[in-house]
């Protein structure tokens, strides 16, 4: 299991009403995760260093 990058209490705190598993912040977390790669990706393709919102 890697580094969570979402909080678990505010997955809850969003899903208000809904039971929120215990996988479901390590499966977001891979999501997200994905998508900054990415993003990084694309970032150094266009020799930046910095990630901009329009990375994603």
């Amino acid at each position: 299991m890697s580094e969570l990058l979402v909080v678990r209490a505010k997955l809850k705190d969003y899903c208000k009403g809904m039971n929120v598993s215990g996988e479901l912040g390590e499966a977001l977390s891979k999501k997200v995760e994905k998508v900054l790669a990415d993003a990084v990706e694309r970032a150094q393709a266009n020799k930046r260093k910095t990630v901009m919102p329009y990375d994603l």
